[in-house]
């Protein structure tokens, strides 16, 4: 494995101005999952590895009292998250997909930010966030910005962040009323793998716990990039939502995807199961629906 540099910088500028100043051989590190990985295969060669442990947010999870926003900060870990009694009790759909992302003990070394980071189709906690109507704010030379989750993928392997750019915190904002949430990682096998599918689902209903004011169906590794099928959501919205107005919806998805072959799964098998799996979740999103209003 070839010889790098640990560099432990006490603020985010610090940290930034060890990147502006190595440039190109440096790479910043969180918990290290996949940038170590990647460098002991020789796909990654850096001559300075910049720890960012010391210089985000130690909050890791925490409600925001005065406008009922989530703030998660890109440095918390997988199982944090998964421990976070908010999470359980109000955002179900995350707390599915984190309790799900490798062993337990990857869960309590990799962060949030860097599977976000990474950009790679089959990351399970983008489908969740993007569900969420997450954004991401992100701290560079040029100061701060913020975007829309959705939007921070470019395609595999590649996200909106510019060189030296570090991606700091997630900013989910509050939930409406009598909404439920699922997610589900669909693979050949129960293990520790990369999923073939991850399909998301949120629903919100009126006051008479039937109709369908809101709706997110989000799909990863059914295209470059995770998405939302917008289509299928718009086909939701405003109707009295039952099976089988889920199963429609679920056609519709499948439709909008853009899977393909791999060695994962065929195609068409990956399309019929994105139609199989948005029922599932959105008729577990009500089950929870109903759960909260007893």
């Amino acid at each position: 494995m070839k010889k790098f540099e640990y560099l432990v910088p006490k603020s985010l500028d610090e940290a930034i101005s060890l990147h502006e100043s190595h440039g190109d051989r440096a790479k910043y590190i969180a918990g290290g999952t996949d940038v170590m990985v990647k460098i002991k295969e020789g796909k990654m060669a850096p001559d300075y590895l910049i720890s960012l442990k010391h210089v985000l947010n130690k909050d890791h999870v925490f409600l925001k009292q005065e406008n009922g926003e989530l703030r998660v900060s890109a440095l918390a870990t997988h199982r944090m998250i998964e421990n976070s009694s908010l999470v359980v009790t109000q955002y179900s759909i995350l707390h599915d997909a984190v309790k799900n992302i490798g062993s337990v003990q990857i869960r309590n070394v990799a962060t949030i930010g860097g599977n976000l980071v990474n950009a790679v189709p089959s990351a399970d906690g983008a489908i969740p966030l993007i569900a969420l109507d997450a954004k991401v704010s992100i701290l560079g030379t040029k100061g701060r910005r913020s975007m829309d989750l959705v939007r921070f993928f470019l395609g595999p392997g590649q996200c909106d962040l510019e060189h030296g750019e570090i991606l700091t915190e997630i900013t989910i904002p509050p939930l409406l009323p009598r909404t439920g949430s699922a997610y589900v990682k669909h693979g050949r096998r129960e293990a520790m793998e990369l999923p073939m599918l991850g399909v998301g689902v949120l629903i919100s209903l009126d006051e008479n716990l039937k109709t369908c004011v809101k709706a997110r169906v989000c799909l990863g590794v059914a295209a470059p990039t995770p998405f939302r099928a917008m289509i299928a959501e718009e086909f939701l919205e405003g109707k009295v939502i039952n099976e089988e107005i889920l199963a429609e919806a679920g056609k519709i998805a499948g439709k909008e995807s853009r899977v393909r072959d791999s060695i994962r799964g065929v195609a068409w098998y990956r399309r019929e199961m994105v139609a199989v799996l948005v029922k599932r979740m959105g008729l577990k999103a009500l089950e929870r629906i109903e759960q909260q209003s007893n």
